[in-house]
């Protein structure tokens, strides 16, 4: 833990149409066929024989136009530009066969030329073509070689764009590395690849709600059905980690599994169907795994932090004391660390996550804030100053921040990164805390898998945010994930290998650091 890395991303937020081509609007559409000139068509006195080729055809003509030179060449020019003939041009053949084509409506033109650019949707090429890689390293230990990529593996190379990486591209001779969390109440996976120092683009991601921890409170144990639903998501995984040559991973599972008597058991089931096998993290390592994934947004002018991450089954919270020397890991500023056990999950259990009146939810917090009283970290004066401020990283805040910009749907590239001010925050809990359980399941950024969390997870923040008062919340859609694919890639030198097969493919000497 003690090699030097710089945090990723940058927290700049791409453009929203990436780099894609987007179809020209009527300005820029030929001044042939239906143009009209001083509110007339154009040879509105023509005889039918004289019509524009591109004028859609009447009952009246059908069968009535005559050869006619100048319709000729206008056929010619439009199968020159890619319009004409039963074919489709080659490019947009292959954008065709990888699903991100769309044709355009019926009666617009394309751009000028049919030059049009058929590639990704950050503008890259979507087929890989890379040698194989050595053998991945799972959780430290050799792992089989993987085969490489079907057609149809790689028609799934790309994910969604995330902001903290540099694009979703897929660079064919660089490195993969994979981290995946399964915790209390998600699954997720992110296969990404060094870029330049501290940052990784993603190649492809998986995440799926499967509640694991659901009943873990009452019994102790994992229910037959959450384990069922967490082995089928973790098939996924292991089919997308199969198609492609990982050189290292790592899978994490979180308090579930700590907590739970057949938590270990439960792994062997793991490895028996699917293959991965999971290490189960303490919650020191899971503290300090969310503070180096989130580094990136916190600011070169931040003197003292709290970040904290409220899980399904338990809620991470570091205090961090930035000096002067500020190192390349964040999590090396590490003051003080808790790890409450509770979590959206458990908490909604003990006190109904449907029905919340505001006695419940004030219930809910002095839980919290009862569990807070225990962790002893500096007094509030030594680290109120104008540079304080929280981070949160979880589904509860990200879920405010969505509600706040009244998204008509959940977007990423919106949210992580995003200022909340301590008014924002209370307006927003309020706001939740009016809405019915069928109001929170219809707004597009909770739905019905998150309705019953959401206000536990709002008590969470609520007792913390009476613990560290402050006058602004970052919000961040990042977390453990981000802070494995880090560690790993710093530990492997993945950057100093981007930064030499750079400079050989460029002609240019290594520059020594």
């Amino acid at each position: 833990m003690d090699k030097t890395v710089t945090d990723p991303g940058n927290g700049t937020t791409p453009s929203e149409s990436g780099a894609s081509a987007v179809e020209k609007g009527d300005a820029k559409r030929s001044r042939r066929g239906k143009s009209r000139r001083n509110g007339k068509p154009r040879n509105a006195a023509s005889p039918s024989h004289l019509r524009s080729a591109d004028s859609p055809p009447d009952s009246s003509s059908i069968g009535s136009v005559e050869p006619d030179a100048e319709p000729r060449k206008r056929k010619r020019r439009r199968r020159s530009r890619g319009q004409g003939g039963g074919q489709a041009a080659p490019a947009v053949s292959a954008k065709i066969e990888q699903g991100t084509h769309t044709p355009p409506s019926q009666g617009k033109r394309s751009a000028r030329g049919g030059k049009r650019n058929h590639r990704g949707p950050q503008g890259r090429p979507l087929v890989p073509t890379h040698a194989p890689k050595p053998a991945a390293r799972q959780n430290g230990a050799a792992s089989p070689a993987h085969p490489p990529l079907t057609a149809d593996q790689r028609s799934h190379v790309h994910a969604r764009a995330q902001t903290p990486y540099r694009d979703s591209g897929f660079d064919g001779s660089a490195d993969m590395y994979a981290a995946l969390d399964l915790g209390t109440n998600n699954c997720r996976l992110l296969i990404a690849q060094p870029t330049r120092p501290g940052q990784f683009r993603v190649v492809d991601a998986f995440s799926r709600i499967v509640r694991l921890g659901e009943g873990l409170v009452s019994t102790g144990r994992l229910s037959d059905d959450a384990m069922d639903r967490a082995v089928e998501a973790l098939r996924v995984c292991a089919a997308k980690l199969s198609g492609r040559t990982i050189r290292r991973m790592r899978l994490i599972a979180t308090e579930a599994c700590r907590a739970a008597v057949n938590g270990e058991e439960f792994l062997e089931r793991v490895t028996r169907e699917t293959g991965l096998e999971l290490e189960i993290i303490s919650r020191e390592t899971e503290a300090r795994l969310a503070v180096s994934g989130c580094a990136s947004l916190v600011g070169r002018e931040a003197r003292s932090v709290v970040l904290f991450d409220i899980g399904g089954g338990s809620s991470e919270i570091a205090v961090i004391h930035v000096g002067e020397n500020r190192s390349n890991r964040l999590a090396n500023h590490i003051t003080h660390w808790t790890s409450l056990p509770v979590g959206v999950v458990t908490l909604s259990e003990r006190h109904g996550g449907r029905d919340v009146t505001p006695a419940v939810f004030a219930a809910m917090v002095g839980e919290v804030e009862g569990l807070l009283d225990g962790f002893h970290c500096p007094p509030l004066g030594e680290i109120a100053t104008e540079d304080f401020h929280l981070i949160g990283t979880s589904g509860t805040v990200t879920t405010l921040a969505g509600v706040h910009l009244d998204l008509p749907r959940y977007d990423r590239r919106k949210v992580d990164g995003l200022w909340l001010s301590d008014d924002e925050v209370t307006a927003m809990q309020d706001k939740l805390l009016a809405w019915d359980f069928a109001g929170r399941a219809a707004n597009a950024c909770i739905g019905p898998d998150r309705a019953d969390l959401v206000l536990a997870g709002c008590a969470i923040l609520e007792a913390i945010r009476k613990r560290w008062p402050s006058r602004r919340m970052r919000v961040a859609d990042r977390g453990l994930r981000e802070g494995l694919l880090t560690d790993m890639m710093a530990d492997d030198g993945a950057w100093r290998r981007t930064r030499i097969r750079r400079a050989q493919m460029q002609g240019k000497p290594e520059r020594k650091v």
